[in-house]
Parts: structure tokens; sequence; C-alpha cells
């Protein structure tokens, strides 16, 4: 399984995109795609034991890099194409992107989207004025109903990532990132399909061949994973980062990463929620899960950035405002900073108010109390207290642990 060699060549042969490519889209999408900040976070990387940049792709008109491949793919269109209309699948960055510009340009545009495509993502598309039907329970039953679709209707597919227009498109990225901060030694970039990471060896390695470039993957979808190291790890589930949730990864995209990206790595769960919640709390940006993968990446395993310059793309910000509290609160809960309480009380007079004084004296804020006799496995004469209680940290909530325990209160973690 390869490692951080830095053996991969700019100049692999029959590539389908060159640095060409990505030059001329630069100059086609100029004016009408944002070139948005590169800057650094010095906390974030203090936390991580290296120095790293964020660009701020989630501040693009539609909060994603998908604008730019889609907006090179639109220009590419000849009159009767555009008259015809087009048609794109996508879990919601890539249909904002085509349908944003696609209104533009005066293109009738059509998005297919799966089943628990978030809402956010289905209403901002609505927005941008295109039609959206929702089909399939994943991308790829998505694209295959919208690839039927345009042949009965003469339209065209516009590809989230398997098309060179697109990959040259989202490269853009990476000649921005080099221009802004010159001495970049690493880029880690998020995966679905392939497009951006694609387009991004591509520039990158044209100018610098030594850099090292990783993939990230969600570890409940691997398809590039698997495609490149030969494996067979199951895809399933719901992941925060559903915007890399791609079962099939594309024919182009995987010929371009196999060449030219060093490594790809999974990350958990866990950790993008960990990297969301970071962005939110440290930087003050709204970032979704498969924009935050990248930064996952690094805080899942810091030994191996240690010293280094790494770029990170914060790919996407569209995200359900409700997403967002629960992984702000369910952080709090790990770091101990939130915590819900069972504890086994006497039913007598007193008691509640006993528990209710201790924590207070302890320096602990009841947020939520449910006191009851009835559903619980304690004796008649015993009564049930949760409680989900604030404290400052972990150790602030094993100091209010030992507390309870000292007065003689049976008390746990739920």
């Amino acid at each position: 399984m390869p490692t951080d060699s830095n053996n991969k060549r700019a100049d692999t042969p029959n590539l389908p995109v060159t640095p060409a490519d990505i030059n001329a889209a630069a100059t086609a999408i100029r004016g009408a795609v944002l070139v948005t900040a590169c800057e650094e976070s010095r906390t974030l990387g203090e936390m991580c034991g290296c120095r790293i940049w964020l660009k701020f792709e989630n501040l693009q008109f539609t909060s994603s890099f998908k604008e730019r491949g889609a907006l090179n793919r639109l220009l590419a269109l000849s009159p009767e194409q555009c008259g015809r209309g087009v048609i794109a699948m996508s879990a919601g960055n890539h249909a904002q992107g085509v349908a944003y510009h696609a209104k533009r340009l005066g293109i009738p545009t059509t998005i297919v989207m799966p089943i628990g495509t978030p809402m956010v993502k289905i209403e901002n598309t609505r927005r941008h004025g295109a039609a959206v039907m929702i089909s399939g329970a994943t991308l790829e039953e998505a694209g295959e109903f919208a690839l039927a679709h345009a042949k009965a209707h003469g339209m065209t597919l516009i590809h989230p990532y398997d098309d060179p227009l697109i990959i040259a498109g989202q490269g853009t990225v990476a000649p921005e990132m080099l221009e802004a901060v010159p001495f970049l030694d690493t880029l880690v970039v998020p995966i679905g399909g392939g497009g951006l990471i694609s387009g991004i060896a591509i520039a990158a390695r044209a100018v610098r061949p030594d850099l090292r470039i990783l993939g990230v993957q969600a570890e409940l979808y691997p398809s590039m994973y698997n495609a490149i190291y030969d494996q067979a790890l199951p895809m399933r589930g719901d992941t925060l980062a559903e915007g890399i949730a791609v079962k099939s990864p594309g024919r182009i995209t995987t010929q371009i990463i196999r060449g030219l990206v060093d490594d790809v790595v999974l990350v958990s769960e866990d950790q993008i929620e960990r990297a969301v919640a970071s962005l939110i709390s440290i930087e003050k940006t709204v970032v979704e899960g498969a924009g935050a993968a990248g930064l996952a990446a690094v805080i899942s395993n810091p030994e191996r950035f240690a010293g280094r310059n790494v770029g990170l793309i914060l790919t996407g910000g569209n995200i359900d405002t409700r997403l967002i509290a629960s992984v702000l609160t369910r952080e709090l809960a790990r770091e101990g900073r939130l915590t819900q309480l069972a504890i086994d009380l006497v039913d007598r007079p007193g008691q509640l108010a006993a528990v209710s004084i201790l924590l207070a004296e302890a320096g602990a804020n009841i947020i939520e109390v449910s006191h009851q006799r009835t559903f619980s496995d304690l004796p008649a004469k015993a009564t049930l207290l949760e409680l989900v209680i604030e404290t400052r940290d972990r150790a602030h909530l094993d100091d209010v642990m030992a507390r309870l325990s000292a007065a003689g209160f049976i008390a746990r973690c739920m």
C-alpha cells in the first residue's frame, strides 16, 4: 500500500486532463466564480502539530467548490444543447452549482437527487431555478434515472465528477492555493467520485512534482480506497459526509488518482463530527461533513503531518442547522462538558434538593431533570433521577462524580 513517498509523477502518460485544460478552465470561469481565501489557522495548527492553511470553498455563492467544474462544463455546450437543457444527478452541491450557473446562462435545468438528500440542499437547488426530481436510494441509482431521462428528452447530462471538463474546472483550486501559499508541502483532499482531487493532482504536480497529495474518504463509503488498493470494504449506512458518499468512483478519476495521488485514507464518523465542530468553534465557519474530511484526517493522525505545511480544502458548507446543533451537542458530550446522569434515590423528602445543592456546590449546571418512580427496575421505595448537567471539562465531570459517590449517591453516566 502506498505511503508518503512522493514518487508520483506529473507526466504520467495518457491522462485525459492536462494542466493546459485546467489553465483554460481558470480563464473560462474567471469573474463568475470566487477566488476564495486561503488562510492559516494558527489554532488548528497548534492542535495538530503542523501549520494548516484552509481554502474556504464553503464561501462560494452556492457554498461549494462544485461551481467551478459545473460552470466550465456548461460553457462548453453548443447553442443547440443549451436550448434542449441539461440534467444532473447530485446529492446537493453539484446540483446547486449546475442550477445556479445554468440559470445565469439561460439554460433549462433538471436535477435528480437521491432519497435522503438534506432538505437544505434540495431547497437551495430549487431556489436557483432548477426542476428537482427525487429518485433512487443512492447517487448511482439517481444517476441511472438521470441518464435515462436525458436520453428520452434530448438533454445533456452534466456528470458530477467523471468528465474531463468537470475535472479541469475543479482543478482550478490548486493554482489558487499554491499562489497564495507557495511553500505548501501537503494537500489533503476529500474524495467522493474523485473529480476534485483529480484536478488538483494534475494542476499541482505540474508545478510541484514533490508535493504530497492525500485523499480522504468516510469509512462508511470507501469506494475509491477499495478501487485503488483492491479491497472490498463494505459501503453502508448514513454518513455525516453525504457529499462524498459515492459507491462507484469514476473511471477517469480512478485512473488519475492511481497515477498521481500518494495515498487515500479513511476517517470515522466521530472524527468527521469533531472536525465539523472544531471548524465552527475555532474558525467560526460552517462546513458540512464532506468539507471537514480533510481536517478529520489530520486530527486522527497528527504524527503523519507533524511539522508539515498542510493545505486543506473546505469543500462545502451546505449542512442542515438541526444537524449542526446535533454535532455540536455530541461534541460537548465527548468533551465531558454535557453529560446525562442516572441517580438512584431513596424515595423520601429532600433527596432531590440534596442532589441539587451538591451539584451547585460542585459548580455543575443542571440543564434537564426527569424524576420518576414507575418506569425503572428500582425497588418500590426508590426513585430514579435523570439529569443532564453541564461541566467545564472531563476533569470537572470526574470531580462531580466523585462528590456524588462520597455523599452516598449511586450515580452513573448514561
